[in-house]
């Protein structure tokens, strides 16, 4: 090299970018075929890209973008050459074709009743569709990666919308201490399986926000095609921004306040016009249903408000709304899916921050901030006026809301029952669609050959898009012999994949190639693997393991039913705490003395899951219940033959059976969630930290090492048969999808059409009834209950018939609904498994004004029993009763309150 060269390569380069190779004529569908991230999770495509080039199909991380971008011109031309190439490109083209063009599930559904919706926009702040787009930190992203793909496979029509990270989240490594060491690599869009949207004249197309003070945050669009879904991401790193603003979209989850509010601005706001810009050049549907995952995009429904607002001149079809019409309309249209279980976990920001953002020289046309400023207030007993509440927002702007399992729909309830204080937790309007994971995505391809030579490769790829449990039917005749020889081979695959990674992080530590020699023996292919993997923060309890780290080596080293473990783990790069459970993890796992039997893999992202899902034998889990909402980790196992242990929080809670795993018992404590650095919370670890080594050793290893006379742990092998069979179908993404579009999509998509009718004439009428009932409802009373009721004592099926008065003030009978809440009460007279019974008016008000309503209660309980009467307001356009968040109580039911949401 001479000096000069030298030279140069020191400096850095103010601009790089990706020269490609071109390809021959014969060979141009390989771009076709890269560009579209179906080839993520289409086996047959990955070969077909791993047979151009082995070696730089391995160098480049397995991304056919970059492969395209590397391969040599020579192996090239031979490629063009060969026809047995050319007829395998030309069939997976053709094959792309047809799925991207052809009818699907969705396209099934849209023969009777109502139309589907034209479209759906789904918002989420991250994806997690490829190990090759990383735009995801976690279970979030990774979710809303799976809900894209299964909703391509479905044919359902989404546009996807978020944002375009240029360091993605972060690259992880360890330093010889074992303290996590970050770094930001920069993402090329180049060199991504991405492309610029741009309007017809060829010029990028470009969304701008007003920001305070006469600025401007502009962001272009780059578009990710997920199989049959448009995915659009916005990026802020524009020449037209200055330096602050070209950060916004620098890193996921990074930067202060002010940072994470002009993301969630540009995700929402700018998320909503990029979508119009899209189907402006495109000719796609408009969205009829926004859906946003959790409440980093709750600012689109303030947008869509705007575009109402300010939609036209009162004498046209496109009349302009007023906020409360506009807001009414937007809600119809609005799913809301919360994550987090724990209001630790929801953005909040400082109401001032918010109000100059959304307020001056920023404020959106026709949008005051007041308005603005309520959606996101904190309106509930206990909440802080000074701060604007993102899932608050999320909430009120969406007329459907849901949580991510069963138990967490539940936690969810009681936690934003401060929105509808008046009424019991079982009755807030959140309902729950319990999670899935894509499974073409995550099943190794070993497993789909084992049940596709049972049941069929037709009818296995049904099974794997569908979620329909009788589609899985067949699986049980797998041969257990088949099935143990696929745990072994997989299970050999991840050893060899944790040593190759193993002896990376140690080179990366500032080992010699010298010093490990014992990294070949790491792990053993015939022995127990139970698998850990998932982000650090301190409710997942990473280190419960670690308890009694005797007890847990007696585990992995007991000479005849030994025990392996497998660790893997991201901690936010401001979570010290999280850092130093992970040092304590590494510390424990660099010991000679266990090393070959635990091991710590640093940089966990979707390329390390893919070997490690199917190769554990057991999923290890220990969350602190219920702060899990859902937990997807141990559904991919599952859906490649490997048995969860874990505590019975999210989806575990809803679907364990007793043969598909273990439960790990729960010290619950009345008190709720403790604080992790109290005394109780010591003493809960301990406990169930030491159920865990007992389940694992009296009756997870013995399962796994009892052998028959053939060699074959036959009751182990049952239980993977029977995981495989019934917990198939339920933790598919396509059964979450479809549930998505027959319980909550349809649905709001039809609200919002009944709402829009005649010039938005239902918006606006509705939006006057409830500006009447609020307006009108302090003065609703129930005044005066009475019940034919002769005896204390009451047989079993008689009946009490009931009177009512009540008072509705300026409200006719139309505008309520009278009801008995009757059920079991306890000591307080508090009332538990409610039954619902609605009055009817008799005649009309009497010369006090009051509207008289009778019915007869029916006694179908025994024990103690007891009612209350109630009024509710009451529309045909309401998702809810409880919508409103109003409710009327007859005077004497000290403790109850009526709520208002506003």
């Amino acid at each position: 090299m001479t000096a000069i060269e030298a030279t140069l390569h020191a400096v850095k380069a103010i601009r790089r970018f990706t020269v490609r190779t071109v390809l021959p004529e014969q060979l141009q569908p390989l771009h076709e075929l890269a560009l579209n991230l179906r080839w993520s999770w289409h086996p047959e495509t990955r070969d077909l890209f791993r047979s151009v080039d082995p070696e730089v199909w391995a160098a480049t991380g397995e991304d056919p973008v970059r492969l395209l971008g590397e391969v040599p011109a020579t192996r090239l031309a031979a490629l063009a050459a060969d026809r047995r190439f050319l007829r395998r490109l030309g069939d997976l083209a053709d094959d792309l074709r047809e799925y991207l063009a052809g009818p699907r599930w969705y396209q099934s559904q849209e023969t009777g009743g109502a139309p589907l919706p034209a479209a759906i926009a789904y918002f989420s702040p991250e994806y997690g569709i490829a190990a090759a787009l990383p735009q995801y930190s976690g279970g979030l992203g990774i979710l809303a990666g799976d809900h894209l793909k299964a909703a391509s496979d479905l044919g359902v029509p989404v546009i996807g919308v978020g944002l375009f990270y240029r360091h993605g989240y972060f690259r992880q490594s360890l330093d010889r201490d074992g303290w996590q060491q970050e770094r930001y690599p920069l993402l090329d869009p180049d060199e991504l399986a991405v492309s610029l949207l741009r309007e017809s004249d060829g010029t990028p197309c470009r969304v701008d926000l007003a920001l305070p003070g006469g600025r401007t945050l502009a962001a272009h669009i780059w578009k990710a095609q997920v199989g049959r879904v448009p995915l659009l991401l916005l990026d802020s790193d524009t020449e037209a921004n200055s330096p602050a603003e070209r950060d916004v979209t620098d890193r996921l989850y990074g930067g202060g306040s002010e940072h994470r509010l002009l993301q969630e601005m540009l995700l929402g706001i700018g998320g909503v016009r990029a979508v119009r810009a899209y189907c402006r050049l495109t000719g796609h549907p408009a969205p009829e249903v926004f859906h946003t995952n959790e409440g980093h995009a709750g600012f689109l429904g303030v947008e869509r408000i705007r575009e109402l607002v300010a939609a036209g001149p009162a004498d046209t079809d496109t009349a302009g709304l007023d906020f409360a019409a506009a807001l009414e309309s937007v809600r119809a249209g609005t799913l809301f899916t919360t994550h987090t279980p724990v209001p630790a976990g929801i953005d909040r920001f400082d109401r001032e921050l918010v109000a100059r953002h959304f307020g001056g020289d920023a404020a959106l046309p026709g949008v005051p901030v007041e308005p603005v400023l309520a959606l996101g207030a904190e309106t509930w007993r206990g909440g802080d006026p000074k701060l604007f509440n993102m899932a608050a927002m999320g909430l009120r702007l969406a007329q459907r809301a849901n949580g991510v399992s069963t138990l967490h729909g539940e936690v969810s309830r009681a936690m934003f029952n401060g929105l509808w204080s008046g009424f019991d937790p079982s009755e807030v309007p959140i309902t729950s669609v319990t999670n899935g994971v894509h499974a073409a995505t995550w099943i190794d391809p070993a497993v789909v050959r084992l049940g596709a030579a049972e049941i069929g490769v037709d009818r296995a790829e049904d099974a794997m898009t569908t979620g329909d449990a009788k589609r899985w039917t067949g699986l049980e005749r797998i041969a257990n012999t088949d099935i143990w020889e696929l745990r072994r081979s997989l299970r050999a695959q991840l050893v060899d994949e944790a040593r190759r990674r193993l002896r990376d992080s140690w080179r990366q530590r500032g080992a010699g190639e010298a010093e490990l020699g014992w990294v070949a023996s790491v792990l053993d292919p015939d022995v127990l693997t139970i698998g850990f993997a998932r982000r650090v923060p301190s409710y997942k309890r990473l280190t419960l393991m670690l308890r009694d780290p005797a007890r847990l080596r007696a585990l992995l080293l007991h000479p005849t039913r030994p025990v392996q473990i497998v660790v893997a783990g991201k901690a936010h790069p401001a979570d010290d705490g999280g850092k130093r459970l992970i040092q304590q993890m590494v510390a424990f796992a660099d010991d000679p003395a266990v090393r070959h039997r635990i091991v710590f893999l640093p940089d966990y992202d979707m390329a390390m899951a893919r070997h490690l899902y199917p190769g554990c034998d057991v999923w290890l889990n220990n969350p602190l219940r219920p702060l899990e909402a859902c937990g997807t980790s141990g559904m991919k196992a599952a859906l490649n033959g490997c048995l969860n242990l874990s505590v019975l929080d999210g989806w575990w809670d809803e679907w364990y059976d007793g043969q598909n795993g273990w439960a790990i018992p729960t010290a619950d404590e009345s008190s709720g969630v403790l604080d992790p650095e109290s005394r109780e919370a010591e003493r809960r670890d301990d406990i169930e930290a030491a159920a865990l080594y007992d389940l694992i050793e009296e009756q997870v290893a013995a399962r796994f090492y009892d052998r028959g006379a053939d060699g074959l742990p036959h009751r182990w092998i049952a239980m993977v048969r029977h995981t495989l069979v019934t917990l198939g179908p339920k933790v598919l993404a396509g059964r979450m999808v479809r549930e998505y579009v027959e319980r909550l999509y349809a649905p709001a998509a039809l609200a919002q059409r009944e709402l829009a009718a005649g010039r938005n004439t239902g918006a606006r009428e509705l939006a006057v009834w409830k500006a009447k009932v609020r307006e009108a409802w302090p003065a609703v009373r129930v005044e005066h209950v009475e019940a034919d009721c002769p005896d204390e004592a009451q047989e079993l099926g008689s009946s009490l018939a009931l009177r009512v008065q009540v008072a509705l003030g300026a409200l006719e009978p139309g505008d309520v609904e009278v009801q008995v809440v009757s059920g079991r009460v306890d000591e307080s007279d508090g009332i538990s498994d409610a039954c619902l019974l609605a009055l009817k008016p008799v005649g009309g008000p009497d010369l006090d004004g009051r509207t008289r309503y009778e019915g007869s209660l029916e006694l179908c309980r025994t024990g103690p029993f007891g009612y209350t009467v109630r009024v509710q307001p009451a529309h045909p356009r309401l998702a809810s009763p409880a919508e409103l968040g109003l409710v009327a109580l007859p005077a004497e039911s000290a403790g109850m309150d009526a709520g208002l949401l506003r």
